[in-house]
């Protein structure tokens, strides 16, 4: 246990010392569509924003925030909370799952008695990570979509969470069956993808 503990916090003493930094670069990217908009909604919007900010979403079939610059501005505001907040529970989760895959792998060996440990790990993990999932698909969108040749950080962080969601879900729909022959190999695969793709998909944002 303590050498989760200490793990956890060299995990974040490493990446605290860039969040600050990454806050101010989000928050700077936030500021300039305030200072420039050019159009109440970008031409392109994820299907869930759609759901909520499109033109005829939810929040405008219901009369709660009608689309007009002075909603659009507060919109904004509402996104700078729910990014800011998506990337703290980032870390959080991503500290999380080395501290399953550490208990994890003492199951695998024959430690029974961490079963339980492991299973509360699991569960935080899975809060964390759906509820940040959650956090990003969902939140209003930007005034300007951006379109940016080749390969670059949004994209490939875009790239990789779509790997770690679809191997997440995996991760959990065999959770059940881990301790089949079967499905072990299997289960681990998914595991180590969804972690994998979602370091990944943490640390290319600092770049």
């Amino acid at each position: 246990m303590k050498k989760i503990i200490s793990i956890i916090t060299l995990f974040f003493a490493i990446f605290s010392s860039g969040f600050a930094q990454d806050v101010d670069s989000l928050l700077l990217t936030l500021d300039a569509e305030v200072e420039e908009p050019v159009q109440l909604l970008p031409d392109k919007i994820m299907f869930t924003q759609r759901i909520f900010w499109g033109e005829r979403g939810l929040m405008r079939r219901t009369g709660i925030m009608p689309l007009n610059e002075e909603n659009r501005m507060k919109e904004l505001k509402i996104r700078r909370t729910m990014l800011i907040t998506h990337q703290i529970l980032g870390y959080a989760t991503l500290a999380g799952m080395i501290a399953q895959g550490i208990v994890g792998g003492k199951l695998y060996n024959g430690e029974t008695q961490l079963k339980d440990a492991h299973e509360s790990l699991a569960a935080a993990v899975n809060i964390g990570y759906f509820t940040g999932a959650a956090l990003s698909l969902f939140s209003p969108p930007p005034l300007i979509s951006k379109q940016v040749k080749g390969l670059n950080s949004i994209k490939a962080h875009k790239i990789l969470a779509s790997i770690h969601f679809t191997a997440m879900v995996a991760t959990n729909m065999l959770a059940e069956k881990a301790e089949d022959p079967k499905y072990t190999k299997i289960h681990k695969a998914a595991a180590f993808t969804a972690f994998g793709a979602f370091a990944g998909a943490t640390i290319v944002m600092k770049f």
